[in-house]
């Protein structure tokens, strides 16, 4: 590697990812009021798809701004059901209320990531999956919310499905690394485009 590569997450499974695809990077969180923000847009009528690709954008400008020369991943996902959107879930009652919802129905996660260098945006791409849950007992949704404890607050689905999680889900149709947040071959055609990897 050539020049510094920096995660701009907090995110365990997104430093998993790049770490197992072999990349040398560190990650520092940026902390930003997503929440706010994605309130903010929506009240404005902006596209889920633009959320998502402005958050990315959003984090990988806050780092890029502390390291400079450095090429800064920002990543962010967005997730719809029957035009509701929805955010991580503060507690498990909420993430409860999620599950609840999202039975038996598709919903949308869309993964956003953009690469920033120097506070100017190099690349960006969105990945969408469409993700049908099962139909899911209260019994089910309070067995798998023990099981997973605090993870199910990690995420905005609720669920990663690299685990326990898969087991909610009759359909899936999407990229993998994009649904766990970070998608990941567009991502590398880029770096090596760009001759930040080999």
């Amino acid at each position: 590697m050539s020049e510094s590569l920096i995660l701009a997450s907090s995110s365990i499974f997104r430093r998993q990812i790049l770490d197992r695809a072999g990349l040398l990077f560190t990650a520092h969180a940026a902390d930003l009021p997503e929440d706010e923000m994605m309130l903010d847009w929506q009240k404005k009528g902006t596209t889920a798809e633009h959320v998502a690709r402005e958050l990315s954008v959003a984090k990988a400008m806050k780092i890029s701004a502390k390291f400079p020369g450095a090429h800064v991943i920002g990543c962010d996902q967005m997730m719809l059901c029957q035009d509701r959107w929805f955010a991580k879930p503060k507690s498990r009652a909420e993430a409860a209320e999620h599950l609840q919802f999202l039975s038996g129905k598709t919903h949308r996660l869309i993964s956003g990531i953009a690469v920033v260098r120097n506070g100017k945006v190099l690349w960006d791409h969105v990945d969408i999956a469409n993700m049908t849950m099962r139909p899911l007992n209260q019994n089910t949704i309070d067995n798998y919310l023990d099981e997973m404890g605090d993870k199910v607050l990690q995420s905005v689905g609720c669920y990663q499905i690299e685990g326990l999680g898969i087991q909610l889900f009759d359909k899936i149709e999407g990229d993998f690394f994009g649904i766990v947040g970070l998608p990941l071959l567009p991502l590398l055609q880029f770096l090596r485009a760009q001759k930040v990897i080999a």
